[in-house]
């Protein structure tokens, strides 16, 4: 039988990973806006304000957040406060805020899908936000149904496999690296071009090996801390790479959510890391069974 603190050491990191997702998100819709525009900034867009009795200005505004649509994209971000502050007090049992965290993980589906759009529908770029898409959700199904259920395993398998396999077809330039990726990597190793490059064609071959050994059982645990230090790593480096002296509070205001909203990619490896984990006390030989003591022999009548 598993100690229940191991279970409640998981359920926190799963926590963790939602609560980071979700509040990074909340900065960047209030401090920001979201990033909606292939969605909102369309045809169907304009004729639906036809159809609403609004000319275009009101319904998307003139760019000083005063329109139908931008009012409304401003308070997206309170919606992701407010799931941010559900993923720490979410118990067993309360069913409006797991509902609730289950519409989060499908506003970050639509957000994602919007970053889709935007590239020309190039699949690899929704999938891999799979961790952050599927934080919340990670988080109602380990509460509800325990951290060590076959759902909750089976979804964090998917969500690593899904956030390795979309990067690795970027790194492993199967599809345009973007230049994001060669900039962090010469700014943060101090490396040239071509170096970084060699560097990130072998982290996306490393990539598509964590999605395999995820189903390999001698290889996955490893494989689940290489993806959880590779997960933390890519997303501290935006900072790292991003921030400076002579920025305003040192550009944190503009890179340390970048990496707030990726913990998720190193949370969720780690919960399967500690999830596979085999226990401490090792199954010895059986002890002898104890004998029984012998019942008394049963008086017979004595005859005379």
């Amino acid at each position: 039988m598993r100690p229940v603190s191991s279970d409640t050491s998981l359920t926190l990191c799963l926590r963790l990973a939602a609560f980071a997702c979700l509040a990074g998100w909340a900065w960047v819709h209030l401090y920001w806006q979201g990033s909606y525009g292939a969605l909102v900034w369309n045809e169907t867009t304009y004729a639906l304000a036809e159809r609403l009795g609004m000319g275009w200005e009101e319904f998307v505004g003139t760019g000083a957040n005063d329109g139908f649509v931008q009012k409304w994209l401003g308070r997206i971000g309170w919606l992701y406060l407010v799931g941010s502050v559900l993923t720490l007090t979410m118990r067993k049992g309360a069913w409006l805020q797991m509902t609730a965290l289950t519409g989060m993980s499908l506003m970050l589906a639509v957000l994602f899908f919007d970053k889709y759009l935007e590239t020309q529908r190039q699949l690899p770029i929704f999938i891999e936000h799979g961790s952050q898409m599927l934080s919340p959700l990670l988080l109602v199904s380990a509460v509800a149904l325990g951290p060590r259920h076959r759902v909750t395993m089976g979804m964090a398998v998917v969500a690593v496999i899904t956030t390795f396999a979309g990067h690795g077809c970027y790194a492993i330039g199967w599809l345009p690296t973007p230049g994001i990726f060669y900039g962090m990597t010469t700014i943060v190793l101090g490396v040239e071009y071509e170096t970084a490059k060699v560097l990130l064609r072998l982290a996306g071959g490393l990539d598509f090996v964590v999605c395999v050994a995820m189903f390999i059982p001698a290889l996955r645990r490893p494989a689940a801390l290489y993806a959880a230090i590779w997960g933390l790593l890519t997303a501290l480096a935006r900072p790292m790479a991003g921030m400076a002296v002579s920025l305003n509070y040192f550009g944190a205001d503009q890179f340390v959510h970048e990496a707030v909203v990726r913990l998720p990619h190193a949370l969720v490896p780690l919960f399967l890391f500690w999830a596979w984990r085999k226990p401490r006390h090792a199954d010895g030989p059986a002890a002898a069974p104890v004998a029984e003591p012998a019942p008394a022999p049963t008086p017979q009548p004595a005859f005379n």
